[in-house]
């Protein structure tokens, strides 16, 4: 599927990606979209994870119980402090690697229910990705159209991933969460659920360092003499 390639070959989704677009968005007839951008940011995609999230929320709170547990097992294995873990310490510790190894076992199973939903979210978005575009195509007149992974350089206004996305959220303003009995997920949602889900991680990771970073700052900036 192109779709499905073009989605997980642009990395580059924040920032100017999703700035503001001239209403003229393109350049003689040549345009850039991030298609993985559009999935990303879309009203339906935000609602259905939300949905999900308030729908398995046991099921989150034990995989980040799972996931810790997991982590301290892990930092166990660094038995001479180092912050590295080498071969002769996992060989070392043969019981802990089991343990590490059931750790995973059991978060992959609580979490194939969510991966599930959300890649059923996904998919029903990619199935009408293609017809917002060429609404776009259309409308703008656009005669090709590039992802931001084999552009070098191009103006602001050539950018219509905001376009694609307004037109998306316009025509699919919601999806469903509960997949069909039996239902199997293509490579490609797959592939694109987990790469949003890193992306959705490297952003909450992000914000937890600043927020580290503020309360830091906070706390070591000095107390203001008060006025007499």
């Amino acid at each position: 599927m192109k779709l499905a390639k073009a989605m997980l070959a642009g990395a580059t989704i924040l920032g100017a990606t999703l700035a503001a677009v001239p209403a003229a968005a393109q350049v003689n007839g040549i345009a850039i979209s991030n298609p993985e951008a559009v999935i990303l940011q879309s009203a339906a995609r935000q609602a259905a994870y939300q949905q999900i999230s308030q729908q398995y929320q046991a099921q989150l709170q034990q995989l980040s119980t799972v996931r810790q547990e997991a982590s301290q097992l892990e930092r166990s294995l660094d038995t001479n402090s180092d912050n590295q873990v080498s071969d002769a310490e996992i060989q070392a510790n043969p019981t802990v690697v089991a343990q590490i190894q059931q750790k995973e076992q059991q978060i992959a199973q609580i979490y194939q229910p969510i991966q599930l939903a959300q890649a059923y979210a996904i998919e029903q978005l990619v199935a009408d990705y293609e017809n917002a575009q060429n609404q776009v195509i259309q409308q703008k007149k656009i005669q090709m159209l590039l992802s931001p992974d084999v552009v070098q350089y191009a103006p602001e206004n050539a950018n219509v991933t905001q376009d694609i996305l307004t037109v998306l959220d316009q025509r699919m303003p919601s999806v469903q969460t509960a997949p069909p009995a039996n239902w199997q997920p293509s490579r490609q949602a797959v592939a694109l659920q987990q790469r949003i889900q890193q992306i959705l991680l490297g952003l909450a990771q992000q914000q937890a360092m600043q927020a580290a970073q503020q309360q830091g700052q906070q706390q070591q900036a000095p107390a203001q003499p008060s006025g007499r």
